[in-house]
């Protein structure tokens, strides 16, 4: 149970097959299982060290001191041209996935059109990262994610900002959504972040799903 609104919960999961549905299972059908959770793997490469690729369980975890992670269009979008609009970054990752809604690809040329999750790396500062990530994740794909790309840093001292929407329509609250300025900006923290919020936080009983939320 949540001690503080917004804290992230772990809840009990019933994923996964019993005995009996297991039993029933042809080897056909343990072949295409394995075959699609294959298929289904995240795939992290960096290029942080000698500029070629590498997966990342081959390098050692490497120092971070701020993630910045844009999820969705929007999210992705505002970074390109409030952030990203300059030669003070480079290119030094990508994530391959693919599931129902997304197919992404080696290349980091991309168009704003495109479904992809890129990481840069501020040039001055290389321990700062950003993350664009328009791409889809589902749902069995969260925890791949976030296992190998968090994988990658050093956990101590590492501060974590995502940016992500949602429409207004969803927005719970007592006032009409018709009076409401639009876009607006909330947010929630953890108990460990210490700094000073830049805009009002999220009200209950608000909450935030998929990838964000993970």
């Amino acid at each position: 149970m949540a001690t503080f609104f917004g804290e992230v919960v772990v809840a009990p999961s019933r994923a996964g097959v019993d005995d009996e549905e297991s039993a029933e299972e042809t080897p056909e059908d343990q072949e295409i299982r394995r075959e699609l959770e294959k298929k289904r793997e995240v795939d992290v490469l960096w290029s942080l060290k000698s500029g070629a690729s590498t997966e990342s369980s081959a390098d050692e975890p490497f120092v971070c001191s701020k993630f910045i992670v844009a999820i969705g269009h929007n999210a992705a979008a505002f970074l390109s041209s409030f952030i990203l609009d300059s030669v003070c970054w480079e290119v030094v990752g990508v994530v391959k996935l693919w599931n129902e809604w997304c197919r992404t690809s080696n290349t980091t040329n991309v168009l704003p059109t495109d479904s992809f999750c890129l990481f840069y790396r501020l040039i001055s500062d290389p321990t700062v990262l950003l993350c664009q990530c328009s791409c889809y994740v589902a749902e069995d794909q969260q925890f791949q994610w976030l296992e190998k790309v968090f994988g990658c840093m050093q956990k101590e001292g590492l501060q974590v900002t995502i940016l992500s929407t949602c429409p207004v329509a969803d927005y719970k609250t007592q006032e009409s959504t018709l009076t409401l300025p639009s876009p607006f900006l909330k947010a929630l923290k953890t108990k460990e972040f210490k700094e000073q919020v830049c805009c009002p936080l999220l009200e209950q009983p608000n909450i935030v799903r998929d990838l964000p939320a993970a």
